[in-house]
């Protein structure tokens, strides 16, 4: 009579796992990009308002109607409300005027922002009149939606955890992974602006800004999960993708604006390196370095902590303390076996 042996635990909880996993994953990835999407509304939207006092008082307390809507920002003439918007202090700005209210739009800043600006400035004037639109930065005419742009985010952020996790699967650490890693970053830097600039011109902004753009973009994330990798092994890789691909991709805001996504999304997608780099390269690449101090520094935060790590793991795995270490028990072990016998 022959008994069927039992199954070991491992392989009744492996089966488990992944039918438990998978389920799950899917669910986050399905949560971190659709409920923003679903939820897309202008909160605290930075909007200028200029003209004689009375009007802009007017104009303030319409858009103000729209609770949490926008952020009114007020300046003395259309002169400073158009710098404010080359300078991205706020989308776009509405003038008063004799003739009526007129919108100044920034479509390089985001179309969909634009288009909902326009829509928000008709609401404001007379009934019977109309809003004449001025697009005071206007989109690339390569892409003229923003699609192309908007697009690059991910690519970029795939590439960062590509090379983080070879780093770690090469066994790449210390200096040899931090040279590896600055490396990959420089040439996808300048691979990256060459298709983007020179090839599709959807950027019209510096070569070499928009090159340093992207490469700190892709250190930013790759020495995120290099050290992520170094510290914590596989488990450290995964939630570095996860950081960059489930939830700094969508929440990045670049179909959009952060401020266009739901809280806190539109924040903590501005303090992840797709997001804080996706904003640089808008900023870098259609408006000539405005306002790209926050985003470097973002970016910055990420790639001094990874590389840090990077350079730590080397030293707690460096390989001679590794063997000589591992040799001592297994001579312990041998000692112990002859006495045995």
């Amino acid at each position: 009579m022959t008994t069927t042996p039992a199954p070991s635990p491992g392989r009744t909880r492996g089966p488990l796992a992944v039918l438990v996993a998978v389920p799950l994953i899917v669910a986050f990835a399905l949560w971190a990009f659709a409920w923003p999407a679903a939820r897309t509304a202008p909160r605290d939207l930075p909007l200028g308002v200029a003209g004689p006092p009375s009007a802009v008082e007017q104009l303030t307390g319409q858009l103000q109607q729209h609770e949490g809507a926008f952020e009114v920002h007020r300046y003395p003439d259309e002169a400073a409300a158009r710098k404010a918007v080359q300078d991205r202090e706020v989308y776009g700005a509405l003038v008063a005027g004799p003739s009526g209210p007129r919108m100044l739009t920034a479509s390089a800043a985001g179309p969909v922002v634009a288009q909902l600006l326009t829509q928000a400035a008709s609401r404001t004037a007379p009934e019977g009149t109309t809003v004449r639109t001025e697009d005071v930065v206007p989109a690339p005419a390569n892409d003229p939606r923003g699609s192309a742009l908007s697009s690059s985010v991910l690519p970029l952020a795939l590439a960062g955890v590509a090379a983080g996790a070879l780093t770690v699967l090469l066994r790449l650490r210390g200096t040899r992974g931090v040279g590896a890693l600055m490396g990959t970053a420089v040439l996808v830097g300048v691979v990256a602006a060459a298709l983007a600039d020179s090839w599709l011109g959807v950027l019209s902004g510096n070569w070499w800004a928009e090159a340093a753009a992207f490469g700190l973009t892709v250190l930013a994330v790759s020495s995120t999960v290099a050290g992520l990798g170094a510290l914590l092994g596989p488990k450290g890789i995964a939630a570095g993708a996860l950081l960059s691909v489930l939830l700094g991709n969508p929440w990045s805001g670049m179909s959009t604006a952060p401020e266009m996504l739901p809280e806190p999304a539109g924040v903590l997608g501005q303090l992840l390196p797709p997001g804080a780099g996706g904003t640089l390269l808008r900023n870098v690449g259609l408006f000539d370095g405005q306002a790209v101090d926050t985003p470097v520094l973002v970016l910055t935060v990420w790639t001094v902590l990874g590389l840090i790590a990077v350079t730590v793991g080397g030293m707690r795995s460096a390989p001679g303390r590794t063997e000589s270490e591992g040799a001592a028990p297994s001579g312990l072990r041998n000692r112990l076996s002859d006495m045995r016998s």
